[in-house]
């Protein structure tokens, strides 16, 4: 049990060090809310380099996993670099349309559910609410419900990547 108190104080002080930030951002877009949180500057950039950028300023509403800085950071090194090569413009645009869900989903609405979900990508997450906190696929919300005002955003842990529809060959 100490171990998710200890998860519980972590995101309790995470949370109150940024409502500030959330609050004041209330009426920006999910693009401008994930520029003025500071710690998704790596898939702000993805977001630029794959062309989705319009697409999440549109209206949505719009659910995006947001992984931070320090997830992009854990995975394999290079791997962020190669995919902003414009050569891979699709394949990131996937990866990021992967971390959407059409419409507005706050973490009380999957709170004690089990729930598969179809992203904007075309392949669905795994949405589990039934743990503490939300888990997607596997990659934990480490910070829940950042409203903007054309939907939320759900800070991650981790990169969401779709599971490959075939074996990939190098």
């Amino acid at each position: 049990m100490t171990l998710g108190f200890r998860s519980f104080v972590a995101g309790a002080i995470m949370l109150g060090a940024l409502s500030v930030s959330a609050t004041a951002a209330r009426a920006a877009d999910i693009v401008d809310t994930a520029v003025g949180a500071g710690q998704f500057k790596t898939l702000v950039a993805a977001a630029k380099a794959a062309g989705v950028v319009p697409v999440l300023k549109s209206k949505g509403p719009f659910t995006v996993f947001a992984p931070t800085d320090a997830a992009f950071a854990a995975l394999p090194p290079g791997t962020v670099e190669d995919l902003l090569k414009p050569k891979n413009k699709a394949k990131l645009a996937a990866i990021l349309k992967y971390h959407v869900i059409p419409g507005a989903v706050k973490a009380g609405d999957v709170a004690g559910k089990k729930l598969s979900v179809k992203t904007a990508q075309g392949q669905k997450v795994d949405v589990d609410g039934t743990m503490f906190g939300v888990q997607v696929n596997d990659a934990h919300v480490v910070q829940a419900d950042i409203m903007a005002s054309n939907g939320v955003i759900h800070v991650i842990d981790k990169v969401l990547l779709p599971p490959a529809k075939a074996p990939m060959h190098h």
